[in-house]
């Protein structure tokens, strides 16, 4: 689906318990449990997964490859491949996306925004089903 690549590997992870004020630059895959008070930017070209739980905060703009939200975000979110938002995502803030997975519960206060040419023609979006 969507033309889903291998995913790159997580190999940081800011931990539940944990805060970090300020911006944190990150290359393969990174997942949030705790609170991030700042930026969480991909800077690899290679592509890249963040995944923010459902324990997770996020005040800043979020920007990778591949992002799935489970969790709080205040903020822009850019996802340069696919943006999963599972149930318990909370967004506040613009949402950039190629391709968008939205399941039944996510709640977005912002703007839609399609990424790539004729993106306002045709959006990629898919709604994920119930239970599957």
């Amino acid at each position: 689906m969507f033309g889903k690549k291998k995913q790159p590997p997580i190999k940081s992870l800011i931990a539940h318990g944990t805060e970090i004020h300020g911006d944190v630059r990150f290359a393969d895959g990174m997942r949030v449990d705790g609170a991030v008070h700042g930026h969480l930017l991909a800077h690899s070209e290679a592509p890249t997964l963040l995944v923010i739980s459902e324990a997770a905060k996020v005040v800043g703009e979020v920007r990778a490859g591949h992002v799935i939200i489970n969790g709080e975000v205040h903020g822009p979110v850019c996802a340069t491949e696919l943006l999963e938002l599972q149930p318990k995502a909370r967004i506040q803030g613009d949402v950039s996306y190629r391709a968008l997975e939205m399941h039944q519960g996510a709640t977005i206060a912002g703007q839609l925004l399609p990424l790539g040419e004729g993106a306002l023609d045709k959006p990629t979006l898919k709604l994920a089903a119930i239970g599957g």
